[in-house]
């Protein structure tokens, strides 16, 4: 824990914010050259909403070596069970587990911290394999970080009860970003990223209309896409209070015609010595993709009725609170936490054949979960 103890003004900065964020910040947020804390998280999730329900336990541990070399591990697990729209309109009701599996390396040396991260996920009729690499360097005095990195993942696709159909899928992803300390209080972080996706790229399950006959969806088997995030965080603390809040901006687009925006706002404070609360609220809204379509009236070489690339809404309201259980300074801090979000999604171009409306779902994500740094 030694490389903990010491840190840059700028690194001391952001792991204050974090705390007060609850941990809000470190998406997408700048990380210092000093190793992460040596932790261990065990969580509890459960997604109800629109015909689908999904649970299962996840698992994280840390552990630094040497104060320059830091390895986690993680385990995730969902127990799906699926009666969605796509389901009930098309077929008949499926349940299905999938594990995901994960191990990570970050290695600081001077102002850098490289990150090495390889990982596995596996359900009945898809597997994925995936690699990252990621380096946040330092500047002009710990005021700047500069962040680079890359995946590669590869996929394998099946179709339960068709043995014959195999196919494969592979994703590469650029990212790059700037994070500034602009005061005492405040920081601000610009990130790009850009992918590049080919193979299979459709659903084997799913079903388009034309004509108002079900046909197989035919999706290209190429996809570009790219995204900016502008994100501002900062500390309100004045009069003992202790609070923050944060925004971001992200603009994604692609070459299937996609366009989407999204905006967040958030809000931290703590509640006496032990809790702290935070809640956001997040806008999201897309185009279609040139291909979608409700209903077709003319055969195209490309046609889909995947719901997630039609033009749609979709509003999240959050919160989570945390309770400091036991906190030895130098020694362990022992964390519990409880999450909900709610989601509010609203089609435009997409309809309930068994009613001829539009569609739309609620939904809601619950999370427990148990944080140790040691």
């Amino acid at each position: 824990m030694a490389a903990n103890r010491i840190r840059p003004p700028h690194t001391r900065l952001l792991a204050a914010l974090a705390g007060l964020l609850g941990g809000a910040f470190a998406p997408g947020a700048a990380r210092a050259a000093a190793l992460p804390e040596d932790r261990a998280e065990a969580m509890v999730h459960i997604y109800n909403g629109g015909g689908v329900t999904a649970s299962g336990p996840a698992v994280l541990i840390r552990k630094s070596l040497a104060d320059k070399v830091s390895l986690s591990g993680s385990l995730y697990v969902d127990q799906v069970s699926n009666a969605s729209i796509d389901v009930v309109t098309t077929a008949s009701k499926y349940s299905e587990r999938r594990n995901d599996y994960g191990l990570a390396v970050d290695y600081a040396v001077r102002d850098s911290l490289i990150t090495l991260a390889v990982g596995a996920s596996k359900e009945p009729d898809y597997s994925t394999r995936n690699f990252s690499l990621d380096i946040a360097q330092e500047t002009f005095g710990g005021m700047t970080t500069v962040n680079l990195g890359f995946s590669r993942a590869a996929d394998d696709v099946g179709k339960i009860g068709d043995p014959g159909f195999t196919d494969k899928a592979t994703h590469w992803q650029y990212r790059a970003g700037v994070t500034q300390i602009l005061n005492p209080k405040w920081l601000a972080s610009v990130n790009l990223e850009a992918i590049s996706d080919s193979g299979y790229l459709g659903n084997t399950y799913r079903v388009a209309r034309v004509f108002g006959a079900a046909v197989p969806e035919r999706h290209p088997r190429t996809r570009s896409s790219r995204a900016i995030k502008a994100r501002a965080i900062g500390s309100l603390d004045e009069g003992g209070r202790r609070d923050a809040v944060r925004g971001e901006y992200r603009y994604f687009w692609d070459n299937w015609d996609i366009k989407a925006h999204t905006l967040e706002a958030g809000y931290s404070r703590y509640l006496g010595q032990s809790f702290l609360a935070d809640a956001f609220i997040r806008y999201y809204t897309q185009s279609a993709a040139l291909f979608y379509n409700d209903n077709a009236q003319s055969e195209t070489t490309y046609v889909s009725r995947n719901r997630q690339l039609a033009d749609f809404n979709n509003i999240v309201v959050g919160g989570k609170l945390t309770f400091d259980w036991k906190n030895q300074p130098g020694l362990y801090d022992l964390k519990a936490n409880a999450g909900l979000e709610l989601y509010n999604i609203k089609y435009k171009n997409f309809t309930d054949v068994r009613t001829g409306g539009l569609y739309s779902l609620r939904a809601a994500v619950l999370q427990f979960y148990l944080t140790a740094t040691y």
